[in-house]
């Protein structure tokens, strides 16, 4: 079933879902900062709006995927902002990356508007995108308008999963599962050093591991990535996962459940930024090899 969609916000994934989208056979309205940004959408078929109002007005899904909550925030209550214009019932799928709290706040906004947020947070990066192969979780107070996004979301990626009523339950899964990415890539980094320093070659290892107990597609695609010490292309640049790492740590106080391994990761990303690393944000892991004198 076709339906009148806005898509904002047109980085390296949101342009790549909201191709998908549009493939899908939707009504494709979008909107970007830079304008140019829109360009290949234009030529498929979508509407380019001039601001985020615009966009959304005849909308019945809206769609946000924008760099951190100062953006998503200013992009639904800013100047032009998306919730006064939003049609009464329109669902919000809100797939920044984000703070709990933040999709909270705006959700209550939807609500005292008529319209509604769904958090809809997504596993994957662009190249994964563009493959429609993302994983999703999915959280809002109203089921009905979870049901309801449900189907584009799955034109997305490969799978939705439902983690109730508190929009923010979504957005702590994100926020558990980026930690737990970046606990993987550490413990590779640390662990691949050893066997280097030891005399062992590293892709040898990677191949040993990846094939037999870590044959996951995690350690497939990210060990590959830190046992060859080339972290090329780049997914998620260190400054923003350094965000999202940011996030972990400020959910882990307000919840007292400390997380040292994060502050790690953190300061290992932390290094990588302050560097102007044009790298993959696994490129983190480089700081255990320069540490071990490799």
């Amino acid at each position: 079933m076709s339906h009148t969609v806005a898509f904002l916000g047109l980085g390296s994934m949101g342009l790549a879902m909201a191709t998908n989208l549009l493939k899908a056979g939707h009504q494709l309205t979008v909107y970007n900062r830079t304008a140019s940004k829109a360009d290949e959408l234009k030529a498929q078929g979508a509407k380019v709006a001039a601001t985020p109002a615009e966009a959304v007005q005849d909308a019945d899904f809206v769609f946000t995927m924008v760099t951190d909550d100062a953006a998503l925030q200013e992009i639904c209550l800013g100047t032009d902002g998306i919730l006064p214009a939003m049609k009464a019932g329109a669902i919000h799928a809100s797939c920044s990356t984000v703070a709990p709290g933040t999709n909270r706040r705006l959700a209550e906004e939807h609500a005292a508007h008529g319209s509604h947020l769904i958090a809809t947070p997504v596993f994957g990066k662009p190249d994964v995108a563009a493959a429609g192969k993302l994983w999703l979780a999915s959280a809002g107070a109203d089921a009905s308008a979870r049901e309801k996004v449900r189907p584009l979301l799955e034109a997305l990626g490969q799978g939705v999963h439902d983690f109730g009523d508190d929009p923010g339950a979504a957005s702590v899964v994100k926020l558990c599962g980026n930690f737990m990415l970046g606990a993987a890539i550490e413990a590779m980094a640390e662990a691949f050093t050893l066997a280097q320093k030891s005399g062992l070659d590293r892709q040898q290892v990677y191949e040993f591991f990846t094939s037999t107990i870590f044959n996951t597609p995690i350690y497939k695609s990210y060990g590959k990535l830190v046992a060859e010490r080339h972290y090329q292309p780049v997914g998620a640049p260190p400054a923003i996962i350094r965000k999202d790492l940011r996030l972990v740590l400020d959910e882990s106080r307000a919840q007292t459940a400390p997380m040292p391994f994060a502050n790690i990761i953190h300061d290992n990303l932390s290094t990588t930024v302050a560097k102007n690393e044009q790298v993959d944000w696994a490129g983190f892991a480089e700081r255990a090899a320069e540490n071990a004198g490799l």
